[in-house]
């Protein structure tokens, strides 16, 4: 009698473990949720803007080029100043210049005409950029020096000009992985 007792025992549990797992009740588990707040994204900035350029003789006056008439011995260099905005963080950016396509008429030996060249606001030469420390814009000096040289003689080259064409300056983000440069201090 007793294997009869055990066995409608063990027959009873069994069918109440069917009933439960097969969806005639419901077993419990622990669980539990929370919410967060991730936050928001921010774009930065890339910007550049350039003020108008001026022509500078040897002695460092201003001259209107329009109107001054260049002779043997002059040197005459161009500045011009661009606000670069480099906003991000871990913004770099290289800065090109394009379109200076010149038309010459002087006699190849009597001019020299240095590139364009770009300086930051601490004197270094600057192709790449980053952000400086403390601040969202920096200056960038673009130069050319245009020299008639003394040596001209007899009435080699009255009357030519030399057009210098229009210039380009575009700002460039150099993406993660491509040579980023650390922010200036």
């Amino acid at each position: 009698m007793k294997n009869s007792t055990l066995i409608k025992g063990t027959a009873a549990i069994a069918v109440g473990a069917a009933l439960l797992l097969g969806g005639g009740g419901t077993l419990a588990a622990w669980n539990e949720s929370v919410s967060a707040a991730p936050g928001t994204i921010v774009s930065g900035d890339l910007n550049v803007t350039a003020a108008a350029g001026v022509w500078t003789d040897r002695a460092g006056a201003t001259i209107n080029i329009a109107t001054y008439k260049v002779v043997p011995g002059d040197k005459l260099t161009y500045t011009q100043n661009l606000t670069v905005t480099l906003v991000g963080n871990k913004m770099a950016a290289d800065i090109v210049l394009t379109g200076a396509n010149s038309v010459n008429n002087f006699t190849a030996a009597n001019v020299t005409i240095s590139p364009l060249l770009l300086k930051t606001s601490t004197g270094a030469t600057a192709s790449r950029l980053a952000p400086v420390s403390g601040s969202d814009t920096q200056t960038v000096t673009a130069s050319t020096v245009f020299e008639f040289k003394s040596t001209t003689s007899g009435r080699s080259d009255v009357a030519t000009n030399y057009n210098l064409g229009d210039v380009k300056y575009t700002v460039q983000q150099v993406v993660e992985g491509a040579g980023l440069v650390e922010p200036q201090v």
